[in-house]
């Protein structure tokens, strides 16, 4: 019995969670939103088949209100431009091979014109599908009609229900970045440890350029996180949210781009000191925890950057804190150490302090104080940036509400003071 009991609330928390997921919440409101739109077109087109309608609503139908919003806008102004240009070709040539080729080419470059951005084809898909039917008119009106149908739906769907935030994608996103350089700074340390052939010292080069690969991806999972919380009525503190993210991805993209300079280094110290070990075998090992400690400081980082819970993100800054405390000990021993071995051997001297100085970097990155203060940078400039909005709507408002001064009449039309004319 108690294993009936555990496997129902398995498969209820399974359940919560796929409910909860925002892709499933997605294709759910784009079904829906689809499938009222044609519902809708079948009473007010006079198609027998209006999928137009359905169409522009699973496409206006975007993952966030924001794009649905501009996105809706845009296609609208896409069909409507392709059937104009359809109705002007039926009237003037009509459809054959040639005049298909021009229609393509003056629906490509109306949709230009009209600035439909990644909806221009759409112009020239709209254009060939009304041109290509016998009632020119009736069809193209009936397309205009399905496709306003689609976009009200869409809008409308977005509007009643509120679309899914995609913060929490964009986090996981930003968290699986600091992991995978963490793995990366692992292996870097395990092989300054030791001898490390110049093979591996440019395997690992090549891992931290890719780097820059994942960062364009989490970039994407981030933006569309931010035009989520933009006019979504189930979020508060979009502007907080969206610069915590930001700063923190940016945050993490310095921190990568002087993880791949610190890769060059050692792979230059591997070829210069082949085939004797990068290092001696204390100033190795410390080069390896340090590596350590700063890879647990940048998963750290990441974790505070997407924690949302004021309880949760003090403990976690707390944590990063005593980490880059541990890892600044650590740092200032390997400086001691290379001292000593340059004192030593001064060979590839400018190598070894090229090491310490891209550490430095990135625990200077790190620094909670050094982040506290660009969030506030960011923050007063956001609300800069908003207050200046606002104001400018304000005063927009008050000129539309400004009342007209009444005219003056002219001396010459006045009516005399008294009975008597002066």
């Amino acid at each position: 019995m108690r294993d009936v009991r555990g496997a129902w609330a398995v498969a209820g928390a399974q359940l919560r969670k796929w409910h909860e997921e925002p892709v499933v919440v997605q294709s759910v409101r784009s079904a829906g939103a689809a499938t009222v739109a044609y519902v809708i077109a079948l009473r007010l087109s006079p198609e027998p088949a209006p999928l137009t309608a359905p169409l522009t609503a699973l496409l206006v139908v975007q993952v966030t209100l924001y794009a649905t919003l501009t996105t809706g806008i845009r296609r609208v102004n896409s069909v409507v431009a392709g059937v104009v240009v359809a109705i002007a070709f039926s009237v003037l040539v009509g459809l054959t091979w040639w005049s298909l080729a021009l229609l393509i080419l003056a629906s490509l470059a109306v949709g230009h014109l009209v600035r439909v951005s990644e909806f221009v084809p759409e112009v020239a898909i709209s254009a060939m599908l009304v041109l290509g039917v016998t009632r020119v008119g009736d069809t193209a009106w009936a397309r205009v009609l399905e496709t306003l149908i689609g976009a009200v739906v869409g809008l409308g769907c977005n509007l009643l229900f509120a679309p899914p935030v995609w913060v929490g994608a964009a986090g996981e996103s930003i968290e699986d970045l600091a992991r995978r350089v963490r793995r990366l700074m692992l292996r870097m340390g395990e092989e300054a440890a030791g001898r490390t052939p110049v093979e591996h010292a440019t395997a690992r080069l090549h891992e931290a350029r890719r780097l820059d690969h994942d960062i364009v991806q989490v970039d994407a999972a981030l933006r569309q996180a931010e035009d989520s919380l933009k006019l979504n009525p189930r979020v508060r503190e979009g502007l907080l949210h969206r610069i915590v993210l930001r700063t923190g991805l940016d945050t993490l993209e310095i921190c990568t781009v002087v993880l791949r300079v610190l890769a060059r280094t050692l792979t230059d110290l591997a070829k210069e000191r082949d085939p004797e070990p990068l290092f001696e075998p204390q100033v190795g090992a410390t080069l390896e925890q340090l590596l350590s400690e700063v890879g647990d400081a940048v998963v750290s980082f990441a974790v505070l950057v997407t924690t949302d819970i004021s309880q949760n993100a003090e403990s976690a800054e707390s944590r990063l804190a005593a980490e880059l405390s541990t890892a600044t000990a650590t740092r200032d021993k390997l400086a001691q150490l290379l001292l000593d071995e340059v004192q030593r051997d001064a060979r590839q001297w400018q190598l070894h302090g090229a090491v310490l100085t891209e550490v430095n970097r990135i625990l200077d990155e790190l620094d909670t104080e050094h982040r506290s203060r660009r969030l506030m940078e960011e923050l007063d400039r956001g609300t800069r940036e908003e207050r200046e909005r606002r104001d400018h709507l304000v005063r927009l408002r008050q000129r539309l509400r400004m009342p007209r001064r009444p005219r003056q009449r002219s001396d010459r039309n006045r009516p005399p003071v008294s009975g008597r004319s002066l």
